[in-house]
């Protein structure tokens, strides 16, 4: 087991790629604190799944609710090992559609919240002899999509607020690293009714959509110690989307 007497915290932990990151860390031997707003879901998750874990329901735009979040890691178990800074939102308008009200929605739960969660977490680790923040990201951090500019735009702010906060704590045995998956199968983009294996549109280069355990096992790792020299990294999980373009060979005589 790779997180074998490891404490992880994890926000946005209810579905998608948050629950399904928490299963693999219980697996690999972690106690687990679930973190999502969504109340319901959370019970859910108590009644129905196995392991070592506890809930905790939560606003991550909420400051106070970070502080009661830290006072119940210190209660119940005494230290941390593990942060996956994963809670977030999305809406894709076109630019001149998106509303203010949104645009500042999503900047609130995904630039806020993330940076509220390094700066109550991260001195946490610190205080506990170190340990990992996985933060999650997106390939539109980097590039520019269509109807994307709330969401790019806030992913962006992720990506540089973990490279400070790798730079800031690094001194202190804390490790912060983004994950920066393209378009995954989770309920946050589509429709339980849609068929997902048969729109080409979210297809990587690879030939196929990102699932939510390609991003857990990648985060297992950055969670685990065999990724300790791994620091203010940005790590792509889109099947080489950002990375290169498909073409035909070009012939030669």
């Amino acid at each position: 087991m790779r997180l074998k007497g490891k404490i992880a915290l994890v926000t946005g932990a209810a579905s998608g790629i948050g629950l399904e990151t928490c299963k693999s860390f219980l697996r690999e031997g972690a106690k687990v604190i679930f973190c999502d707003i969504n109340d319901l879901a959370l019970q859910k998750i108590d009644d129905e799944l196995p392991g070592d874990f506890v809930t905790f329901q939560m606003d991550v735009c909420k400051e106070n609710d970070w502080k009661k979040l830290v006072e119940l890691v210190r209660e119940r178990y005494g230290k941390l090992d593990i942060f996956f800074n994963n809670a977030g939102i999305t809406v894709c308008k076109p630019y001149i559609e998106l509303s203010l009200e949104e645009f500042e929605r999503v900047m609130t739960v995904n630039s806020t919240g993330p940076f509220l969660g390094i700066k109550y977490i991260a001195p946490l680790l610190a205080e506990y002899g170190g340990g990992s923040i996985i933060n999650t990201s997106s390939d539109a951090s980097t590039m520019g999509f269509v109807n994307h500019a709330a969401y790019g735009a806030s992913k962006a702010a992720v990506t540089m607020l973990s490279q400070v906060a790798a730079a800031e704590f690094c001194k202190k045995n804390v490790r912060s690293n983004t994950v920066h998956p393209a378009a995954v199968a989770t309920p946050l983009i589509f429709r339980e009714d849609e068929d997902i294996t048969q729109d080409e549109g979210y297809f990587t280069p690879m030939g196929r959509i990102v699932y939510p355990k390609d991003i857990a096992e990648v985060v297992v790792f950055l969670a685990s110690d065999e990724s300790v020299m791994i620091n203010g990294s940005k790590i792509a999980i889109d099947g080489g989307g950002t990375g290169f373009q498909l073409g035909q060979p070009i012939e030669t005589d």
